[in-house]
């Protein structure tokens, strides 16, 4: 039976990151399986392209998974088998390897030490030569994943514990890694040394411990003692037990992706002691300090520029209120739209409040300009709602480099601010006047309060091109797919 995969509809120019892992363990093995649906459903922001759980009951593994959202992917029914005291699971956007079913999280796999299963947030940029080893080793390889490469490595690696056999591929990987592993009889977490993405660990309120991508996850289940896996560090869960290792030495710099807080993360999660809904705050205020403009309102671009709207308004004194209502469902989809509906683009995923925005000079407050896809039609459909004046404004600087790190934002030639200077984008936008904000500005607001030191240990990379570690033997999204069709 052939699988088919959901439609993704042109209408969104943000980044997209690779996905979300989550990993549980209780003592009772009493809905470990309901435990890691609700853990991924909290996680669904992250990755909509596919979801699986795998679990384990001390001594046989299983695994659901399939394309879709967690809630389509899972029913009663093809949850039933999946009893057990130990689960991962997974919520996929792809940034390496096709969104195809064979690619789809967790991998399990059989080895002589026992069931594997391995779920992954990030990318390696050194998988190519990795991928090369191992097919030069006999391997046979059945999906175009950078995590099926992490999975075999790991199930041919010696040591004498699975703790073990992940210390010592540990340094063999360069570039991100929030991982989940299971084994018969317990949950690892690894986190890369640079920390790119967050991964968080907390007590479950009736015994057990989970981790996840988000700490927004961990709140959904109860979970108190919620405290970051440190970059380098082993995490094993263990029904009620829990043991924490040093793997491998941190780096001497971390690499926090900011792009957490500017868009990624739910804004209820906490990451790096900072909540994200707050810094959002911040990144608008900086930015109504760096780019004001005399307007009427200031609207946001729905769902991830709100908290960046409210601390511009609040900065500028400029009354905030909605301006565009989001289609929350039109992302996916298994239906083709007409040429017509393709046209209106935008207008599949927005409607304007004219009663908001007629006679108004209006400030919108965007988090991310990527592509350059989006901006435009967004200006003129609030024009044509009869604002006199539209100012865009961007809470992150300019895109100019493409992420190796778990980031979908395209390649060089994809990037609007790659090819064109800020007046020049204003001129294709069509938008009276275009600000973005600075680095300085954007550290200082991750940071915390003006009297505050700005943060450091960022990845910053896709603004500055100065990446933290060496991305030239990285790999195209899609440099996997030659082979396998």
């Amino acid at each position: 039976m052939t699988t088919r995969l959901p439609l993704v509809l042109t209408v969104d120019d943000h980044p997209h990151d690779e996905c979300g892992v989550f990993g549980v363990s209780t003592p009772h093995g009493e809905g470990v399986a309901q435990l890691a649906f609700f853990g991924l459903f909290a996680l669904q922001h992250r990755g909509q392209e596919a979801a699986g759980i795998a679990v384990s009951d001390g001594n046989r593994a299983r695994v659901h998974k399939d394309a879709g959202l967690v809630a389509n992917v899972f029913t009663p029914e093809s949850m039933a088998p999946l009893t057990g005291y130990h689960a991962i699971g997974h919520t996929r956007y792809s940034t390496t390897g096709a969104n195809a079913v064979r690619n789809v999280q967790p991998f399990l796999v059989e080895t002589m030490h026992g069931p594997l299963a391995v779920a992954h947030n990030g990318n390696l940029v050194n998988a190519p030569a990795l991928r090369d080893e191992l097919l030069g080793r006999g391997f046979g390889l059945t999906a175009t994943s950078d995590t099926e490469v992490m999975t075999l490595m790991l199930a041919a690696s010696g040591g004498r514990t699975w703790e073990e056999r992940l210390e010592r591929t540990l340094p063999a990987w360069r570039g991100a890694y929030s991982l989940v592993l299971l084994a018969d009889d317990r949950v690892i977490a690894a986190r890369d040394p640079w920390g790119f993405r967050p991964l968080s660990v907390g007590r479950l309120p009736h015994g057990g411990y989970a981790v996840a991508s988000e700490t927004c996850a961990l709140n959904t289940l109860g979970c108190v003692e919620i405290s970051e896996v440190a970059p380098g560090e082993i995490v094993t869960l263990q029904g009620a037990e829990i043991h924490r290792r040093a793997a491998i030495t941190p780096a001497a710099t971390p690499a926090r992706c900011t792009f957490e807080f500017v868009y990624f993360s739910r804004p209820d999660s906490v990451w790096a002691g900072r909540n994200i809904h707050h810094v959002r705050q911040r990144l608008g205020e900086r930015l109504a300090e760096e780019h004001p403009a005399d307007a009427d309102v200031v609207i946001p671009v729905p769902d991830s520029s709100i908290p960046a709207a409210i601390g511009y308004s609040r900065a500028s004194g400029i009354p905030h209120n909605d301006g565009l209502i989001k289609n929350r469902y039109i992302g996916r989809t298994f239906i083709e739209p007409t040429q017509d509906m393709r046209e209106r683009g935008v207008a599949l995923k927005f409607n304007a409040l004219s009663e908001n925005l007629a006679g108004k000079r209006v400030v919108m407050i965007d988090d991310s300009l990527v592509r350059g896809t989006t901006a435009g039609p967004l200006v003129k459909l609030i024009r044509d709602a009869g604002a006199t004046e539209v100012h865009l404004r961007i809470t992150c600087p300019p895109i100019t480099n493409p992420c190796h790190f778990g980031v979908d934002m395209g390649h060089d030639d994809d990037l609007i601010a790659a090819r064109l200077n800020v007046e020049e984008m204003r001129q294709h936008i069509g938008a009276d006047s275009l600000g973005f904000l600075s680095i300085d500005g954007m550290m200082q607001a991750i940071g915390g309060a003006d009297d505050t030191p700005a943060a450091t240990g960022y990845c910053n990379a896709c603004y500055t091109g100065r990446y933290p570690i060496e991305v030239s033997q990285a790999q195209p999204k899609l440099g996997f797919e030659g082979v396998l069709a």
